[in-house]
C-alpha cells in the first residue's frame, strides 16, 4: 500500500450510556456536513480511493458511505471489526498487510484506538504521546517506508476555515447602519 488515509468517522452527537444504542448512533446534521467538506477537500487534492474500509458501526459507515460517493468512489465499503473501538493493534496490522496490493486506502473509524494505530504507525517509540485526532480529522500516510510518514492531517476546523476563505461572494458586502 502507497498511501494510506485514516480518517475518525464525522460528528455523531451525544455518546449513548447503553453500548447497543450507542453502535447504532448516526451522523448528525454536523457530522453530514464534515463528510461532505471532506469530500470536496479530496477532491480538490484529486484523491482517488482503490478501496475504503469502515468500522462496523453506523456513524463511521456513514462517514466513510457520505465521503466515498463524494470522491466518487463507486466499489462496496468493507467492513472490519479491526477499526470497531474495540479492536486491537494485531487486528488493524493484519488488516493493513490484506490491503499491501492497493494504491489508496481509506480507512474509517473511531477513537481512542485509530489515534493509538496512527502513533504506532508514525513512531518507534511505544510511549510516544498519542496524535490527536477530533471527529471528521483526516491524515494521509505515506506507508512506502518500514515506518509509516506523515504527509497531512486535516482538522474540521482548518478544513472549514480553508473554505470559508476560499468562497468568494457575488456582490461586495455592505452594511447599513
Amino acid at each position: 500500500m502507497t498511501n494510506l488515509y485514516l480518517l475518525r468517522h464525522a460528528n455523531a452527537g451525544q455518546r449513548r450510556s447503553n453500548p447497543e444504542l450507542d453502535q447504532k448512533r448516526p451522523l448528525d446534521k454536523e457530522g453530514k456536513a464534515q463528510c461532505l467538506l471532506i469530500g470536496g477537500i479530496l477532491n480538490a487534492l484529486k484523491v482517488q480511493f482503490d478501496c475504503v474500509v469502515s468500522s462496523p458501526l453506523k456513524r463511521a459507515l456513514q462517514t466513510a458511505s457520505l465521503v466515498g460517493t463524494e470522491t466518487g468512489y463507486e466499489q462496496k465499503i468493507v467492513v472490519s471489526a479491526a477499526l470497531s473501538p474495540s479492536g486491537t493493534w494485531r487486528d488493524f496490522q493484519a488488516l493493513l498487510d490484506g490491503f499491501s496490493g492497493y494504491e489508496d486506502v481509506l480507512l474509517v473509524g473511531h477513537n481512542p484506538n485509530l489515534t493509538h494505530h496512527l502513533t504506532a504507525l508514525l513512531c518507534a517509540s511505544a510511549t510516544a504521546e498519542p496524535i490527536r485526532l477530533r471527529k471528521g480529522a483526516l491524515v494521509k500516510i505515506d506507508m512506502n517506508r518500514v515506518s509509516g510518514r506523515l504527509q497531512w492531517l486535516f482538522d474540521p476546523k482548518l478544513a472549514r476555515t480553508i473554505q470559508s476563505s476560499s468562497v468568494t461572494r457575488s456582490r461586495p458586502k455592505t452594511s447599513r447602519k
